[in-house]
């Protein structure tokens, strides 16, 4: 209809140029001519006949859109055109090869619609070669010279658009070039920037036409989108991985089942509930980690009844379980049931040694479980390099006054500059009432320090002899504050691995209510902004008599993260009670679990003095991926200078030694390459040495096998080539609008052009827009009686 009226498409007039070639004589009378014409119109309608005001303005303004309409065509306009020279140009044809076109959309794939539209046979090939010359390539990762579309595989496992934009002009510099067409579906799954990839065909006026192929959102489809777990984790820890799901085209609240597996065995099943189309549901998922050494994890929905894709229900998470003894120092500084039972719950564990330093008396400590008699010798480490020999810190029932101001300090950068994992125990010397508000530790603390109750040796403002001179506490008074407390998970402690005890998901609420309730001397019931509540409880406080009042909700178990490292604070001063309390049945175990998981979460993710992380552990065979190492000495300070060396052990035992560079970019960080071109797992080992003294040495790896990210997010992505097209001065299409683009290349491409005027005064619309005008005013007329 456009153009009917017009006489030509639109994107004529897009691309063109409108002029006026009229004489200069004709001009000149049509701009004198006209608002004369104008003048005597409306002079003459409103001095004759008997029509009213508002009928003359009618009128009027009729006569003169129509003297406009003729003054416009006696003007002469004219579009100019410059259409691209016949078989004297070049056009790029980018057909996708990735695995992706293999999918279908109804009754056929997407590789088959790009076969029907781009094929040798095809109409729209044939009115493409009759214009230009035309060149093939097929891409996904790489790019490759083709004749036709039946060289294409369609196997590839990624797409990368961009790289294939760049390539193509590159290869076609030197020859008139009308255009480039993008056949896909526009997922491109690499890290190549795109933007940058347009800048050169932006400066060289070679716009890309983009064809869509595929369906722009699959239904019905399953999508697991992401998995949150550790990539490194102690054996015999229980790690809750979060997996997200999305769906389309399924029931809300409808339930799938997802299974867990490694390489041998299959670790977790539980059904999931699904959310409302296009909206994440996140399933929490517990697994227990028995087995020491590099895994596969595998996370997968099996496929649903009507499924379009079914490769996009899993995914794969690599990760690295050590099996190493972790050690923690426990300072206590006082006798207490703490220490007997706490030692009792971890003594067991292969993987934990408990290192307690207890204060007994004035100037004399206990060592249990040390390597040697040199250990603590001296009693709490000095020395950063002493304490950092630890993963972890508990501090327990001890006034700040015994610490000097460089040990505190240590304390702190322990957390922040080390990256351990400090726990902070309630007790009569623990908190406010041990004097730590002001200390660097406070800072280190997720919990809010209030005023020190009275009768604490904080608030007397000075602790006394026997605590000055680093002996035992005192009794406490019958002013102090004491309280019992039932203790309850919060929302985020009913997940959390280490409040769990031994029970499952939907049973934590009712394990924590058979516990009996401890008791604390530090009310707390405030934490930091930053801090996470786990634990909490209603309060009973207990006077000098005993009698029992309401008091406020206590935060019991707090964790934040501070700096490189967490720091956890367990307000209660008893946690023995739910072993030895007499409710509690002799084969309860929830005090011993608690304890594991407790001490094995403070340590979980304390950074060693090297650590290697691959930006992906996860390569195609042939590909490359950068491992970065960052080093540090034993008071973790960056090491410069040092000789690393990545040893890589390939699957077939063939080892390659690849030399690591420093970034320069940061202190400690060095940085090498590795390509594996064999399937399978390869392991590599980092070793670090310096003045031919070995440093450090760490194993990780790296798994080569196809990718499957073809099928995440598989959908059509029109927006992306939508984008390719606007920033270059091309245009889109979708599969089914293809019948113009050779005509529209031939109007709008680069390259060699040629002049082309196209007359407009003679459009249809003009002769319509007369006779409307004309039939307008007769017709206003006669209604009005003033024919």
């Amino acid at each position: 209809m456009f153009e009917f009226l017009f006489k030509y498409r639109p994107i004529a007039f897009e691309e063109g140029e409108l002029v006026f070639v009229a004489p200069a004589w004709v001009e000149t009378a049509v701009l004198v001519g006209f608002p004369l014409g104008v003048l005597a119109t409306v002079t003459y309608v409103w001095t004759k006949g008997r029509a009213s005001p508002r009928d003359k303005v009618a009128l009027a303004g009729l006569r003169v859109l129509l003297l406009a309409a003729v003054g416009f065509c006696l003007l002469h306009p004219t579009l100019v055109l410059r259409r691209v020279a016949p078989q004297q140009n070049f056009v790029g044809v980018l057909l996708d090869n990735s695995r992706s076109m293999n999918l279908s959309d109804g009754e056929r794939t997407r590789a088959d619609a790009m076969r029907e539209s781009f094929g040798a046979e095809s109409p729209l090939t044939a009115a493409l070669a009759e214009r230009f010359t035309l060149r093939h390539f097929e891409f996904d990762d790489d790019v490759d010279r083709v004749s036709s579309t039946e060289e294409l595989t369609f196997d590839g496992t990624r797409t990368d658009i961009g790289h294939a934009l760049a390539t193509v002009n590159a290869e076609l510099t030197g020859v008139p070039l009308a255009g480039l067409i993008v056949v896909s579906d526009g997922v491109s799954n690499t890290s190549t920037a795109l933007a940058e990839s347009l800048v050169p065909l932006q400066a060289a006026g070679v716009p890309v036409y983009t064809v869509g192929v595929g369906e722009e959102a699959i239904s019905p489809d399953i999508e697991m989108g992401r998995v949150e777990m550790p990539r490194n984790a102690l054996v015999g820890s229980r790690a809750l991985v979060d997996v997200v799901v999305t769906q389309r085209g399924m029931r809300s609240g409808e339930r799938v089942p997802l299974v867990v597996e490694d390489e041998v065995r299959i670790l977790a099943e539980q059904e999931i509930e699904l959310a409302r189309e296009g909206e994440p549901a996140v399933a929490r998922v517990p697994i227990e980690l028995d087995v020491a050494g590099p895994r596969v994890v595998r996370f997968r929905i099996p496929a649903q009844p009507g499924e379009e894709v079914a490769q996009n229900n899993e995914r794969s998470v690599h990760m690295n379980v050590r099996d190493g003894r972790e050690k923690v120092l426990y300072f206590e500084g006082e006798p207490r049931f703490e220490v007997k039972f706490m030692r009792r719950a971890v003594a067991d564990d292969e993987n934990l040694q408990l290192v307690v330093l207890q204060r007994t008396a004035e100037s004399k400590f206990l060592r249990l479980d040390v390597d040697d008699g040199s250990e603590l010798e001296f009693g709490f480490p000095t020395e950063r390099e002493e304490l950092y020999r630890y993963r972890g810190l508990i501090i327990g029932s001890v006034e700040a006054s015994f610490f000097t101001h460089d040990q505190l300090a240590m304390i702190a950068d322990f957390v922040s500059e080390r990256g351990g994992g400090v726990l902070f125990l309630g007790g009569s010397r623990a908190f406010a009432e041990g004097g730590w508000d002001g200390t660097p530790v406070e800072a280190v603390m997720p919990v809010l320090l209030d005023d020190p109750v009275e009768g604490s040796p904080a608030a007397a403002g000075t602790p006394d002899d026997e605590a000055e001179a680093g002996g035992a506490p005192p009794v406490r008074s019958p002013e102090r504050y004491f309280a019992q407390v039932k203790v309850e998970p919060t929302r985020a402690g009913l997940s959390h691995p280490a409040v769990r005890l031994d029970a499952e998901l939907d049973g934590v609420e009712e394990r924590w209510a058979e516990l009996p309730a401890v008791t604390l001397v530090n009310p707390i019931s405030d934490w930091k902004s930053g801090a996470t509540p786990l634990l909490s409880g209603r309060s009973t406080v207990i006077d000098a008599v005993g009698t029992g009042t309401d008091g406020p909700v206590q935060a019991v178990l707090v964790h934040q993260r501070y700096g490189r490292g967490k720091s956890i604070a367990l307000t209660i001063q008893d946690s023995w009670l739910w072993q030895m309390h007499a409710d509690v049945p002799v084969d309860d175990m929830a005090h011993e679990v608690f304890w594991r998981q407790m001490i094995r979460w403070l340590v979980d993710g304390v950074p060693e003095t090297m650590d290697v992380v691959a930006e992906r552990q996860r390569v195609e065979p042939g590909e490359t991926v950068r491992l970065l190492a960052t080093l540090r000495d034993s008071v973790y300070s960056a090491v410069n200078g040092a000789a690393v060396v990545g040893r890589v052990t390939a699957p077939s035992g063939r080892v390659t030694e690849i030399p690591a560079e420093w970034t320069v970019e940061r202190d400690g960080e060095y940085a090498f390459e590795l390509r594996p071109e064999e399937a399978g797992e390869h392991t590599v080992e980092v070793v670090a040495a310096r003045g031919g003294v070995a440093l450090d040495s760490v194993e990780t790896f790296v798994v080569a096998a196809p990718a499957s990210d073809e099928f995440f997010g598989a959908g059509q992505d029109a927006a992306t080539l939508r984008r390719i097209a606007e920033a270059t001065g091309g245009r889109y299409y979708a599969a089914a609008d293809l019948a113009t683009l050779a005509e529209d290349i031939e109007l709008s491409g680069g390259g060699v052009t040629l002049v082309e005027s196209l007359d407009l005064w003679d459009m249809p619309a003009f002769f319509f827009a007369m006779i409307a005008l004309m039939g307008t005013e007769w017709g206003w007329r006669r209604r009005r009686g003033l024919s």
